[in-house]
């Protein structure tokens, strides 16, 4: 049981230290490509002291083109400043006067949740979104795709994820929503790289800026009273919980369905480590690593995608199980040892990263939660406090409720829910990874969006969910003809 114990808690370590690790080798990065700019950027004003403009404005470029795209809202300001500066021929000693600024800045710490600049309202923060958006559209009219496409980038991440619109549209409108203007500024993206008309891109810009306003309207427009708070608390434990929830419900009732309910205290410290790594990973996002959004995205998508494989090996495993033939067989093989070593590991994983991620979500979700309605503080507790009630119902409702009903059905219904979740943790974690431009996105416009159930308008997404649901039909399938041809024998 130590062993097990220990397994678990390695690999919740694991991760953290393989995020921490990502960050601080990307903090390094910096410091060292900036060091390279610095160098390029005093050539270029040495050649300009010197007279050698067309040098200056070379290594300027050279020294701006090396800048990561997520520096480029705080960078690029600086470099066109100097770089104008340097056309118009103005005098050394002003140009030094920003080239110094500008070096500064390459150094400079990014802004923090807590030093990041206020608004007073959604509507405040759409018209940056705006800006932004537009500003993108022109670049792509002058033939800048790379710079349109870093501009939609500065749109999703500097301000509808970092400043809050996403959880808002989330808790107040609909996740269903949520994901359709997500994926706009993906398809914006794909439109660009794609080459598309100016009028066609142009379209989809207007698109999004439009569902951007309708969307600032109605949160603004919304009453902000001590029972929306306590609705929008509610939602979003339940929303971010339910799923873990029950996955963990579904473990220790199969537990202890099977004679093994001595394992049940493995999954319970892997739940509970899963919610004391979401609180560090969340805390560490929020106000100490300066981590960009896309790697954040890289992050959820990956925790997601190992949470499939991790559920489907338990998926199979319990199916394979379901008939009273094949669990007495298994149980004289194993000397009534009816659960591996291996087994209990993969179901305390599966515990851990059913929790992990949502553990985060909710954390994240509420410090905005808090700070939008600090009035309302007793009523964010509230609903968090009935959200958790409702999730121990939920809970007892599977572990208590399953022992009534027979062995087949039960192992047959806990598998087939396990595949339900890896399908809808599928679709998650790459439409998580699209949001990050590491996997594209092709459209399919018949299909629209079911959030729950991780089910998005793309090729990207439907393809795998499409081949997990073959490999959980063939897997079904082959284990109860087994199942029957072992009652058979």
């Amino acid at each position: 049981m130590n062993r097990l114990v220990f397994a678990v808690i390695a690999y919740c370590i694991f991760l953290l230290v393989l995020f921490a690790r990502a960050v601080s080798a990307d903090e390094k990065g910096w410091e060292d490509l900036a060091g390279e700019i610095e160098t390029k950027v005093s050539a270029s004003y040495e050649a300009y002291a010197n007279g050698d403009f067309e040098r200056a404005k070379s290594e300027l470029d050279a020294a701006f083109s090396m800048i990561p795209e997520e520096k480029l809202p705080n960078m690029q300001g600086w470099f066109e400043a100097v770089a104008f500066e340097m056309d118009e021929r103005i005098s050394k000693e002003v140009i030094w006067a920003d080239v110094s600024v500008l070096i500064e800045q390459l150094y400079a710490k990014e802004e923090t949740g807590e030093t990041r600049k206020e608004y007073q309202n959604w509507r405040e923060i759409t018209a940056e979104m705006d800006s932004t958006l537009t500003a993108s559209y022109n670049a792509y009219l002058n033939k800048d795709t790379k710079k349109a496409k870093e501009l939609v980038n500065d749109a999703y991440f500097g301000f509808y994820e970092k400043y809050g619109v996403e959880r808002a549209t989330l808790s107040y409108i609909s996740g269903k929503r949520a994901s359709v203007v997500e994926y706009q500024f993906s398809i914006i993206k794909k439109a660009m790289s794609d080459g598309l008309s100016d009028e066609e891109v142009k379209g989809e810009v207007d698109k999004l800026i439009t569902w951007l306003h309708e969307d600032a309207e109605t949160l603004d427009g919304r009453e902000i009273g001590a029972l929306s708070i306590f609705a929008a608390a509610l939602l979003i434990i339940l929303r971010e919980g339910v799923e873990a929830i029950l996955v963990i419900a579904a473990i220790v009732a199969y537990l202890v369905r099977s004679g093994n309910g001595r394992y049940t205290k493995t999954v319970y410290l892997s739940g509970a480590a899963a919610v004391l790594a979401s609180a560090l990973a969340a805390f560490l996002i929020s106000k100490v690593l300066s981590i960009s959004g896309a790697s954040q995205e890289v992050m959820e998508g990956a925790a997601m995608l190992t949470a499939v494989a991790v559920l489907f090996f338990v998926s199979n495993w319990m199916v394979s199980k379901s008939s009273e033939e094949a669990w007495r067989g298994y149980i004289e093989g194993k000397v009534k040892s009816a659960v591996t070593t291996g087994s209990v590991v993969a179901l305390a994983l599966a515990a851990f990263l059913a929790v992990f991620r949502e553990g985060a979500e909710v954390i994240l979700f509420f410090q905005a939660l808090f700070a939008e309605s600090s009035r309302y503080e007793n009523m964010v507790w509230l609903g968090f406090a009935v959200g958790c009630v409702i999730l121990v119902f939920v809970f007892a409702l599977i572990r208590f409720g399953s022992l009534k009903l027979p062995l087949k059905p039960f192992f047959i219904g806990t598998s087939i829910f396990m595949y339900i979740i890896c399908v809808a943790f599928a679709g998650g974690g790459i439409k998580e990874l699209q949001e990050a431009d590491v996997v594209s996105v092709t459209t399919v416009p018949f299909v629209q969006s079911v959030d729950i159930l991780g089910i998005y308008p793309t090729l990207e997404t439907l393809i795998p969910q499409l081949a997990l649901l073959a490999a959980a039909i063939f897997s079904f399938v082959y284990f109860m003809k087994k199942g029957r041809e072992a009652k058979r024998v």
